[in-house]
């Protein structure tokens, strides 16, 4: 299975690698439009402002290839709230894959979220032997509202959308990487998906 990590200088790729050469896999980090699209599986990471990583797919022309792609794509904390329709944060127009928007937390709460939080409302394959209110890692400032694609809820001061799917495309707000056993797990489960033709 050809599994690629898009590089794009916006992701904690290295630690997602070896999460997946853990599970017996081998993961290739490209921004190459050929190898993208050539990949069993794809996983669109995310780290930092959205506004500069949008500005750096959209140098590299990596905005029109992602949305295109008929793999199962997976995009990992701010990869999962650029596949949406906007994000608030650097005003930014997202690649619209997801009909849903971005927006800050409450400053009453203490921003960003770090640590350890429950999904709930679990709705996809994805999490196939993951217990509902099961505990995953989270660091974001900004939340994808809750919406007709979210197919698990987090709570927050106001309850959230943690992952999300439409057709092949999935996200995560969580990092599987850095989420124990079940991010493993829920890392497997999309490594395992099948691809529809």
């Amino acid at each position: 299975m050809k599994i690629v990590i898009i590089d794009y200088g916006a992701g904690n790729i290295q630690s997602i690698k070896f999460a997946i050469e853990r599970l017996g896999y081998e993961a290739i980090l490209s921004s190459d439009p050929a190898e993208i699209k050539t990949a069993d599986k794809v996983i669109f990471p995310g780290v930092g402002e959205a506004s500069s990583a949008m500005k750096m797919l959209k140098s590299t022309g990596l905005d029109k290839l992602i949305p295109t792609l008929e793999q199962p794509v997976l995009g990992i904390c701010l990869g999962m709230q650029l596949m949406c329709t906007y994000c608030e944060e650097g005003d930014t127009d997202g690649l619209g894959i997801f009909h849903a928007n971005v927006v800050k937390f409450d400053n009453k709460l203490k921003v960003p979220q770090i640590g350890w939080n429950k999904i709930y409302d679990l709705k996809s394959p994805l999490f196939s032997g993951i217990s509902e209110g099961e505990f995953v890692y989270l660091v974001h400032s900004f939340y994808v509202k809750e919406c007709s694609e979210t197919i698990s809820s987090t709570e927050y001061g106001v309850e959230y959308t943690s992952a999300i799917q439409k057709d092949n495309f999935y996200g995560v707000q969580f990092h599987p990487e850095k989420s124990s056993e079940a991010g493993e797990k829920i890392l497997g489960n999309f490594l395992k998906l099948e691809v529809r033709n």
